[in-house]
Parts: C-alpha cells; sequence; structure tokens
C-alpha cells in the first residue's frame, strides 16, 4: 500500500500548467504589436510550438517531481512490535575475593566472576527486547556499557572484564549512585539494577545507605545477588577442615538495599542457585511492553525523483541538439 507523507505538496502541480499557459498569453500579445516579418526561409527549423512532444516531456518531468516531493511511502504488513522497553542495569564485582574458585560448572571447579559470567551471558541473550547496561566495580565503578537495546555488546564485555581491573577492594554504594545516574540519563521506565557481589562495603565514596536513598528516590528497585558458597573443605597442617569462604559477605546490608527499594534479596551458593535466581527474576520482571501492531515504512521518493531528472536532463540535451542543428542550418544556408 502507497500513501504520501506531504499530500499538500501536490498543488504544486498547478505551477507548470499555469506559467506555461501565461507564458502563451504573453507571446500572443506581444506578436500583435510587432512588424509584420518577411516569410521565413523554408530551410529554418520548425518551431518550437510545433514540436508538442516536448510540452508533454516537460509536463511530465514536472509531475514526476512533484510526485517526489510528496514523498510517497510504501506500507509493510502490520508486524508486532514492543511499545516499551525495560531498562536494566547489570552491576558486577571485579574485587580480588572474586578469584575463589568454590564454583562449579559441569563438575569443573570455576572462580567466582567464571560462573557470573557463565549464567548471566544466558540471561543477557534471554532479554532481547530490553535495554541493558553494565556497571563494573571494585575500587570504584565505572560503566562499562551504556544502557542499550545492543545486547550482544554488553555481553562481550561481560566476557572480557577481568579481576582486579580496578582494584582488590569493594565500592558497593558507588556502584549503585552510577546505576542511578545513568537511570536518570535516560527516558522514564521501569528500572531495574541487579547487583552481585560476594563481600562488603570497602571502598568508594558514596555509602550503601546513601546509595539506597538515591534508588528509592529515583524509583530504581535493586535486585542484590550474594554470591559465593557458604563451605569448602580445604587441606591443612591438621588434615581437611570445612571452612566458610564467603564469611565476608555482608547479607544484612544487601537485604536491607533490595528491600528498601522494592527488589529482593537472593543468596547465590552454586551455580545451579544462580541460574535458578535468574529464572525468578525472568518471572518477576518479564520482558516489558505491551506487543502493538505497526506497519514499516520505506521511503519511495527517489524513484519518481530520478526518473524526472533524467527527463530533464532528456529535454536539457534535445535543446542543445536543437540549437546545434539551427546553427549548423543557418552556416548551410549562408554559404549557399
Amino acid at each position: 500500500m502507497i500513501e504520501f507523507a506531504w499530500p499538500w505538496l501536490g498543488l504544486l502541480w498547478l505551477l507548470a500548467p499555469g506559467l506555461y499557459l501565461l507564458r502563451k498569453r504573453k507571446q500572443r500579445q506581444f506578436s500583435l504589436l510587432q512588424m509584420p516579418k518577411l516569410q521565413q526561409s523554408s530551410q529554418q527549423p520548425e518551431p518550437a510550438k510545433k514540436r508538442p512532444w516536448l510540452v508533454l516531456l516537460g509536463l511530465l518531468a514536472w509531475t514526476l517531481l512533484v510526485l517526489a516531493v510528496t514523498r510517497p511511502q510504501w506500507l509493510g504488513e502490520p508486524v508486532q512490535i514492543r511499545s516499551e522497553a525495560r531498562e536494566m542495569v547489570l552491576a558486577v564485582d571485579l574485587s580480588g575475593s572474586m578469584e575463589i574458585a568454590d564454583m562449579q560448572i559441569a563438575g569443573r571447579e570455576v572462580n567466582r566472576l567464571t560462573m557470573v559470567k557463565h549464567v548471566v551471558s544466558d540471561f543477557i541473550e534471554r532479554r532481547q527486547g530490553d535495554k541493558m547496561g553494565l556497571i563494573l566495580f571494585a575500587d570504584t565503578a565505572y560503566a562499562q556499557a551504556p544502557i542499550t537495546y545492543d545486547l550482544r555488546s554488553v555481553r562481550q564485555l561481560l566476557e572480557e572484564a577481568q579481576l582486579r581491573l580496578i582494584g582488590e577492594r569493594t565500592a558497593i554504594g558507588d556502584a549503585v549512585a552510577l546505576a542511578v545516574k545513568r537511570f536518570r540519563d535516560n527516558e522514564d521506565s521501569n528500572r531495574i539494577l541487579i547487583l552481585l557481589t560476594d563481600g562488603q562495603n570497602t571502598a568508594g565514596n558514596v555509602s550503601p545507605e546513601q546509595a539506597t536513598q538515591l534508588a528509592a528516590y529515583y524509583d530504581v528497585k535493586i535486585y542484590s545477588i550474594g554470591v559465593g558458597a557458604d563451605e569448602v573443605i580445604v587441606d591443612s597442617f591438621f588434615g581437611k577442615r570445612r571452612v566458610n569462604p564467603s564469611r565476608d559477605l555482608d547479607e544484612d546490608m544487601l537485604r536491607g538495599m533490595a528491600e528498601a527499594t522494592g527488589g529482593e534479596y537472593f543468596r547465590a551458593r552454586s551455580t545451579e542457585e544462580l541460574e535458578d535466581i535468574y529464572r525468578t527474576l525472568d518471572a518477576y520482571e518479564p520482558v516489558s511492553g505491551d506487543e502493538q501492531l505497526r506497519r514499516p515504512r520505506s521511503e519511495l521518493f527517489f524513484w519518481p525523483a530520478g526518473a524526472a531528472f533524467a527527463l530533464f536532463s532528456l529535454i536539457w540535451l534535445s535543446s542543445l541538439l536543437r540549437q546545434h542543428w539551427q546553427r549548423r542550418t543557418a552556416r548551410y544556408a549562408t554559404d549557399a
């Protein structure tokens, strides 16, 4: 189906016939005032007024040009799109403790960051239609990826994240405050912060309490996830013994941040638990936006514009050939 974006510009078509008729009228008035001329030589070329094809060609070119100005568009078949997208930010801890290898993937021991990358990458891939950003934090926090629909880039940047990239400590408050700032830069939407950490706030310029107040004020919902096993068996001088590698995890702080902003706190002691958490988040925060029918538009103006240019070029070339032929005929007549 074809429609025109600016159909009212079609009235410009009346200019060409109007100017043509006005010019013909002035020519007739001027000819009445001239003295009678001698009969012209039969060798002179046929006057332009006896070549109506040029007039018709010019009118066709003008019609095509006006048609291009009205911006014809092709409307495709209706497709379903989402009216709005949820905005999410992932804040991932890169402090030194994330190197503790107390997680497993397919029976293979891996450190906490490797496990987080493995699970979160699948979560990112499932969020097609949402906007997502990535914040990495340790001694301080920085935005690794802006809030964007380009989930492939967010996933790639998470895969490239390295431990101790920005220090050894944990600036949880800075990470939350930076996420709030990123949300403020974008339009209003459902604002979700997923915070993954294995420790407590030991660095940064913003305290967790201050960051939580900012998040609550700007309607940023925090889902906090404490990562790390409850116990592992290690070899010692006295034999094997059980230790708690997550003794530094401040669960009370993470739970308080989540509850104050309408979110929830989760505990991920294994890869399976973290996968379950992200499935739960998919249920809590489904890919948002009511589906609506939209018809894609394709611009067609360049077709009549190109045809008009070709016709005007043909008319111009015809005029040049006509002038050349007149000069050549006149020269032959003089020589004779």
